[in-house]
C-alpha cells in the first residue's frame, strides 16, 4: 500500500469566483499543497530535496469535477502516489467536502524527477520510493494516455496577450502550473463575454457555466519578461455543453508552453445543478466553434 495522507482546507474568500465558487485553479493549489505535504511526510521535504539537488515539476494535471466547493466549506484532499516510473511519477487525489464527505473531485498529476541544477531527467533512487511506499512496492506502471488533439482553431477563436507577473511564479521562478489554471480559465470567461455573454449577464438569465473535466499538458516553462499568448476555442456544443480548447504559446516565438482541454457545461446560478445551455448562448458562441476534426 502507498503512503497515504490527507489535507484539510477552509475555502478562504479570496479563492472564490462572483458567485462565492472555488475557481478552477485552487483546486491546482489545494494538490500541489497537499503532495508537498505528502512528501514531506515520507521524509523528503525541501530541505532534503535541496540537498539531493532534485526537484519534481508537474507535467500534466487532469480533473474530474463531481460536486462544487463554496466559501467556507472545509475539504480534505486525500493523496497518495499512484506509480513509479524511471523519471516519472503520478500521483492520485480525492477531494471530498469535510462536513458530510461528499465527493467533489478525483484528480491525478504526472510528476517528472529533475536535476535541480541542470533541468534534466534524473533516476528515481530506490529509497525515495521506498519512502512513499513503506510497505511493498510499488505494482507495474500506469499506462498513459497521449494528450488529444485539439481540432483546427476557427477564425473566431478568442487570444489574449498576458505578461508574466511576479504574483505567477514559484520557488523555481516558472510560472507556477495552477497560474495556468488561472489564465485557462480567464481565457475562457473572456472568450463568453466578447460573444456577448459576461458572467454578470448569465447570472441575471439565472445560470452559470462550470467544469466538468480538465486537463492541462505543460510543455515548456514560462518565465519573467515573457509575454503569453493565449487562445481558446470549442468543440461540440450542445445544449450540454462543449469541450473548450487552449493554448499557451510564448509570443515571441510561438513555443508551445501548455495546453488545454475543458468540458464545460451550464448549471443553474443557485443550486449549481446541470441545465441545458440557452438557445440565446449556444447561438452566440457558433463563432468560437472548430469547423473540422482534428488530423
Amino acid at each position: 500500500m502507498p503512503l497515504i495522507t490527507e489535507l484539510l482546507h477552509r475555502v478562504a474568500y479570496h479563492e472564490c469566483d462572483m458567485n462565492q465558487m472555488v475557481r478552477d485553479a485552487c483546486y491546482l493549489r489545494y494538490m500541489q499543497e497537499a503532495a508537498f505535504q505528502a512528501s514531506t511526510a515520507a521524509g523528503y521535504g525541501d530541505e532534503r530535496y535541496q540537498a539531493m539537488r532534485r526537484i519534481w515539476l508537474i507535467r500534466e494535471s487532469a480533473l474530474d469535477f463531481r460536486a462544487p466547493l463554496r466559501y467556507g466549506d472545509q475539504v480534505a484532499v486525500r493523496t497518495w502516489v499512484a506509480d513509479f516510473r524511471r523519471v516519472r511519477s503520478r500521483r492520485a487525489y480525492e477531494l471530498r467536502r469535510a462536513a458530510d464527505g461528499l465527493l467533489i473531485a478525483c484528480a491525478y498529476t504526472d510528476w517528472a524527477f529533475l536535476d535541480r541544477d541542470t533541468g534534466r531527467p534524473a533516476l528515481i533512487p530506490p529509497e525515495l520510493i521506498a519512502g512513499f511506499f513503506p510497505d511493498d512496492q510499488p505494482g507495474e506502471a500506469l499506462e498513459r494516455a497521449r494528450f488529444p488533439v485539439a481540432p483546427p482553431a476557427p477564425a473566431g477563436l478568442v487570444a489574449l496577450r498576458q505578461a508574466v507577473q511576479w504574483r505567477d511564479l514559484d520557488s523555481v521562478g516558472h510560472v507556477n502550473n495552477a497560474a495556468y489554471g488561472d489564465a485557462i480559465e480567464n481565457a475562457g470567461r473572456e472568450a463568453a463575454r466578447a460573444c456577448g455573454w459576461p458572467a454578470s449577464r448569465m447570472a441575471d438569465a439565472g445560470f452559470d457555466l462550470a467544469t466538468r473535466r480538465l486537463r492541462i499538458e505543460y510543455r515548456h516553462p514560462a518565465l519573467p519578461g515573457d509575454e503569453l499568448l493565449i487562445s481558446t476555442w470549442l468543440s461540440a456544443l450542445t445544449e450540454q455543453g462543449a469541450l473548450r480548447h487552449t493554448t499557451v504559446v510564448r509570443a515571441a516565438d510561438g513555443e508551445l508552453l501548455a495546453q488545454a482541454e475543458a468540458a464545460w457545461g451550464c448549471v443553474d446560478v443557485q443550486s449549481r445543478a446541470a441545465i441545458p445551455a440557452p438557445a440565446p448562448l449556444l447561438e452566440a458562441l457558433r463563432p468560437l466553434v472548430a469547423t473540422s476534426a482534428p488530423d
